[in-house]
């Protein structure tokens, strides 16, 4: 519940097509460059793949919201609570691929799209091993407003410093707009969170706005609490459009 309320996402008919995108991860076992695909996904398309993916998301949100380090919330370990809150609006699933790359079907500004299942992408490993990251998208307001969306990402610790939160924002530049949006606002980017505040600044968000103390999260140490100040960064997606650089 935000403080207009509850803030309904628009409703979807179909899925988005997936996506690939290279990747600068060198697969250990293979030695070659690998690559991650992104899929479109929400609740009920999950419950359709199966539960497990669902309950893989789950635990690695709830982990990183007990921290107490990067989200506002302090507890999100109740399945019902993750399911409204996350899957509240669009999410997007990447999946590192191994072996050969899916077929690209088309091509739109330099994004490349693929005709790919998450279960396919997954290629009989399990969720822990695959899933690269995720994100949902939803209005940041209701209303009058709500053509103006709001993010939040996350990947998991085991794939961390393998360039996958550049790949997802990255592909957020190309999704979002995809969805009907025709902008982004990030409320609470924690300024002690150097790694999300150089990405979005790399990526050309603006710096709207600072608030001060903001947060009151854990210290890294793990001795007690501080007050953090938190960014809020936005981004219009008019007349934009993800660099294809590292496509």
């Amino acid at each position: 519940m935000s403080a207009y309320g509850v803030i309904n996402r628009p409703q979807r008919s179909s899925y988005l097509p997936a996506t690939l995108w290279d990747s600068p991860r060198v697969e250990p076992d293979l030695g070659t460059q690998s690559f991650v695909t992104i899929h479109h996904i929400d609740r009920a398309a999950v419950e359709r793949i199966q539960t497990g993916l669902f309950n893989y998301l789950h635990s690695i949100f709830a982990d990183e919201v007990d921290k107490g380090l990067t989200y506002p919330q302090e507890d999100m370990r109740d399945p019902a609570a993750f399911g409204t809150y996350f899957f509240g609006g669009d999410v997007l699933v990447a999946i590192a691929g191994r072996g050969d790359p899916p077929a690209i079907e088309s091509e739109v500004r330099g994004v490349r799209e693929i005709e790919q299942s998450p279960d396919a992408a997954r290629n009989g490993r399990t969720w822990e091993e695959c899933v690269a990251g995720f994100y949902y998208v939803k209005p940041n307001y209701p209303g009058r407003s709500s053509h103006i969306c709001n993010a939040g990402f996350m990947v998991p610790p085991s794939q961390r410093g393998s360039g996958y939160g550049h790949i997802l924002a990255k592909s957020y530049l190309h999704y979002a707009p995809a969805l009907g949006y025709k902008a982004s606002v990030f409320n609470l980017v924690y300024n002690n969170n150097a790694a999300s505040v150089k990405l979005w600044e790399a990526l050309n968000f603006t710096r709207a706005g600072l608030i001060p103390k903001a947060g009151r999260l854990k210290r890294k140490d793990g001795e007690g609490e501080e007050y953090v100040d938190a960014i809020v960064f936005y981004k219009s997606f008019e007349e934009t459009g993800p660099d294809t650089d590292d496509q």
